[in-house]
């Protein structure tokens, strides 16, 4: 099941949720809005050595944060709930 990124117009946050069907409504859970819009997500890859450990603890979210140090950050590729 793919997770999709979406921004509320309404409280202008940043959501990445799960949509589990075609026809399933994606509603931000700040709010409750249901007009949410679908945005472009980017792609991750990986480079270098393989074999390293990834996500490492050195390794940073797009918030500067890492794993645990910051209050709903996932790790690398999370946004950890950053309002843009």
């Amino acid at each position: 099941m793919p997770l999709y990124d979406f921004h509320c117009p309404q409280c202008n946050r940043i959501l990445v949720l799960l949509v589990t069907g075609r026809d399933d409504q994606a509603v931000c859970p700040e709010c409750g809005s249901t007009q949410l819009e679908k945005l472009m997500a980017a792609h991750s890859s990986f480079s270098g050595k393989s074999g390293s450990s990834l996500p490492g603890p050195n390794d940073t979210a797009c918030c500067g944060s890492r794993p645990g140090e910051k209050s709903g950050c996932a790790g690398p590729g999370s946004c950890c709930g950053r309002t843009f």
